[in-house]
């Protein structure tokens, strides 16, 4: 029934799509598919018990987690979808996009959604596996909708990484298949059926099965060395697909992993499995913040934070720490769409990302550059916002494992806390000697950054109690603590 609603859904959202003729009906129903999405699936989590079956077999299933996930995605697609009014309509205007490729960008935009939905709502991990790549494709098509020859090798890059990289996980999960047969004599894939008898199979095959699908999804995450796509493709796109890619589609790696890693955690190879997490998380951590040094792009130094978040997260997940890294995803999508949209006005101000042709932007756009300003202070970590408690508790719990990890870990934190402030007083305080004409921002692009703004102030000082309840279900459900 839920599967039935959401494809009639998406189905006639297409046709809209399809046969109108007005740019504003088309964003307006995209608008209302996110809508829609938030509504259905926050009515499961409030009046249903969990989990619930959504296909035959179990292969897709509802459960708390999945519907967080659902819920995080639902408001980043809202949000650009609203900032995608104006955006586009100046994109256009400027001839940076192509009338002939609307129609392209709202149903890859929308089917994109709905496979967001679909990879979330795979108990069945070969599933996942084919509504992942699926991703793959709708992001890089959004990616070369710009009138640009870079986003096309931009999108190229991406394909061709995270797809061969998913070429591993794929090997993976055949690992996994013959594995779970030695336990009843029948082989599943079903995550709910494995995490029952994940203690019970071999926990050599167990692992290879972890370390082959991790090197997929941690493609599919940015996390070094499989990184290389994301700065590219993240700069090029349009800002408020950069803020998808971000905040959105990045989670579905990261999501995986932590999938596969709570079914191998409870045995004999879960150590081995944690020490492996933790390296790549902190050389991530590592090669995101150094990279971040050099960069005078705006958006390229916003992607590679993404980069170095990426990586925190593994060490999250390394140590255990279930509760922070679920809040952790929250508040880096909340607060990576503040940025790229923010980044986006600014762009269309100056007609560059790069510092030196930024100017006079407190001036001429102060709400956007407010909302760098908010983002970039949110984004280190700082107290009073939400990224500040996942990464105090996760650092906790480093040194409490190690204490010279600890101060490895935050020496980079430092130095990518210093490249965004460096990057941010130059671009906020660097003035022109001719004076520059205001750029008209359309009040649709200055919507979602108020919003965003207002929730991660709510965020940094209040812990809802809902959320928190919520929070604790998904981490009972997954480590039993």
């Amino acid at each position: 029934m839920i599967l039935a609603i959401i494809i009639i859904i998406l189905l006639a959202v297409s046709l809209i799509v399809l046969f109108s003729r007005s740019r504003k009906t088309m964003n307006y129903v995209t608008v209302l598919h996110s809508l829609s999405i938030i509504l259905i699936y926050s009515y499961l989590l409030l009046r249903f018990n969990l989990p619930i079956s959504v296909l035959k077999n179990n292969y897709l299933m509802l459960d708390a987690f999945s519907i967080y996930e659902i819920l995080i995605a639902g408001i980043i697609f809202l949000l650009a979808a609203i900032y995608a009014e104006g955006y586009i309509k100046s994109l256009i205007h400027e001839k940076e996009f192509n009338k002939t490729n609307i129609k392209l960008f709202y149903l890859s935009y929308n089917f994109l959604l709905f496979s967001m939905v679909l990879v979330f709502s795979s108990n069945n991990l070969a599933l996942l596996w084919i509504f992942a790549e699926i991703t793959t494709i709708l992001s890089a098509t959004l990616i070369v909708t710009l009138n640009a020859k870079e986003n096309i090798v931009a999108a190229m890059k991406y394909v061709f990484i995270t797809s061969t990289a998913m070429l591993f996980s794929f090997i993976g999960l055949i690992f996994l298949f013959a594995a779970s047969k030695s336990v009843n004599g029948v082989s599943t894939l079903n995550w709910d059926v494995l995490f029952s008898i994940s203690q019970q199979i071999s926990p050599q095959l167990l692992f290879f099965s972890f370390i082959f699908m991790f090197i997929g999804f941690a493609a599919k995450s940015g996390i070094v060395p499989f990184h290389t796509w994301l700065p590219p493709s993240h700069s090029k796109a349009a800002s408020d697909v950069s803020a998808l890619l971000s905040g959105v589609v990045l989670n579905i790696g990261i999501y995986a992993i932590i999938r596969m890693y709570v079914l191998i955690a409870p045995t004999s190879m879960g150590p081995a499995a944690s020490i492996i997490l933790m390296i790549f998380g902190i050389l991530t951590v590592a090669v995101a913040s150094l990279s971040m040094l050099v960069r005078t792009n705006l958006k390229k130094l916003i992607a590679y934070s993404s980069v170095e978040n990426m990586g925190f997260m593994l060490i999250g997940i390394a140590l255990g720490n279930m509760f922070w890294v679920l809040y952790y995803i929250l508040a880096h999508a909340l607060v990576k769409a503040l940025l790229f949209f923010s980044a986006g006005i600014i762009h269309r101000q100056s007609g560059s990302m790069k510092a030196g042709n930024i100017k006079d932007i407190l001036k001429l756009q102060p709400l956007a550059c407010f909302g760098l300003i908010i983002g970039s202070i949110a984004i280190i970590g700082t107290p009073l916002f939400p990224i500040f408690f996942p990464k105090f508790y996760i650092l906790t719990s480093l040194a409490q494992s190690s204490l010279l990890l600890c101060l490895l870990v935050l020496f980079f934190l430092f130095v990518a806390a210093g490249s965004f402030i460096w990057l941010i007083i130059n671009l906020t305080t660097f003035q022109g000697k001719e004076k520059i004409e205001k750029y008209r921002i359309y009040l649709s692009m200055k919507i979602p950054i108020i919003i965003l703004i207002v929730i991660l102030f709510i965020l940094g000082v209040y812990f809802p109690q809902g959320l928190q309840n919520l929070l604790k279900i998904i981490t009972l459900k997954l480590t039993g603590n």
